[in-house]
């Protein structure tokens, strides 16, 4: 059984690795753009991640779902790796990190 501090450290590891996913078509990571909803990490370090895409329809979803996969899945202590899409709520530019705005000229 895993130590609250090592969830904590987890899940720290996991957001840096999503930060360093982009989505293809927009020069900013998935984490600044708001498509990760979730990040769960129970007492036996299994990892439940809720994602978004920006739009259903996105061309590059199946790549950008991948990636996510394997490299969230490779991240140190993980015991198990599973990824949920939803679209419930919408992405919206809400979403986004004031990092991410300020990078694509939104502020």
């Amino acid at each position: 059984m895993a130590s609250q501090d090592d969830i904590l450290k987890l899940q720290q590891d996991i957001v840096l690795t999503l930060k360093n996913i982009y989505d293809p078509e927009i020069p900013v990571n998935i984490y600044d753009l708001g498509l990760i909803y979730e990040i769960n990490v129970d007492d036996e370090l299994n990892v439940v991640l809720k994602m978004t895409l920006t739009a259903p329809n996105c061309p590059i979803a199946d790549v950008l779902l991948d990636d996510v996969t394997k490299q969230v899945s490779a991240v140190t202590g993980v015991k198990s790796f599973r990824l949920d899409l939803v679209f419930e709520p919408p992405w919206n530019k809400d979403m986004m990190s004031e990092e991410a705005l300020l990078e694509l000229g939104f502020l």
